[in-house]
């Protein structure tokens, strides 16, 4: 059972074992379902003529079409679902090529769960974002959500890696979590964590409050405030 805000998504992948993993993963983020698997184009196409299906999973080198060819038949017979491309290959001219048809977002394998989570959360902002623009940085707002923060955007002496893993640490904690519960979940000093949960809270990603009760200075409480 689904309901309006549920995202529906189809695993086209042509590795059992892969395929298996990624329904469980897509399972385990809040907000998404994997209603049915493929392991071919012609099984994709097949689901999608009987199930409700909002987002493809989908693996660009099938055994009987590439995925953008597929992608591509999908449009034309008036299938409208986005996609998430998992692939191997690297050349940025399938990813420009891509881009025309409905791909909102690439995964390199291998591929982590929390890899995974963190583009779906962020494909779930995209599509919840509704209403109309105030104005042009809005709009640019509203497109950034897709992406996940390069190297070239954060703050020196930060890693994307990293950040990842705190941000996923902070969204697991629906109480919140303080500098020390993020240093222990994520393996860094309490120093460390604490530049990345500031960095999220400068980027409107995170809120802090003053955690009291306990004897001595208050420590702050970082909660999660960007998300489906």
């Amino acid at each position: 059972m689904t309901d309006g805000r549920t995202i529906r998504v189809l695993v086209v992948e042509d590795d059992p074992v892969a395929a298996d993993a990624h329904v469980l993963y897509v399972g385990r983020v809040p907000g998404f379902v994997a209603v049915g698997k493929a392991h071919t184009g012609a099984q994709a196409r097949r689901v999608l003529e009987r199930t409700p299906v909002d987002l493809l999973l989908l693996d660009l080198h099938l055994p009987d079409v590439h995925g953008l060819q597929l992608a591509r038949s999908l449009r034309a017979a008036g299938h409208h679902a986005d996609v998430i491309a998992v692939t191997s290959a690297r050349d940025l001219a399938v990813v420009r090529e891509g881009v025309s048809l409905g791909v909102v977002q690439y995964v390199l394998k291998p591929f982590t769960f929390a890899t995974l989570r963190d583009r779906l959360v962020r494909y779930a902002e995209f599509r919840a974002a509704a209403g109309e623009a105030s104005g042009q940085a809005e709009v640019d707002r509203a497109l950034a959500v897709l992406r996940a923060p390069g190297p070239s955007a954060l703050p020196k002496g930060l890693s994307a890696p990293t950040l990842e893993r705190v941000s996923v640490v902070l969204r697991d904690a629906e109480e919140g979590l303080t500098a020390t519960g993020v240093a222990e979940a994520v393996g860094i000093s309490r120093i460390t964590a604490r530049r990345y949960l500031e960095h999220l809270v400068e980027t409107d990603r995170a809120a802090r409050h003053p955690q009291y009760g306990t004897v001595g200075r208050p420590e702050l409480q970082y909660r999660w405030v960007s998300g489906p």
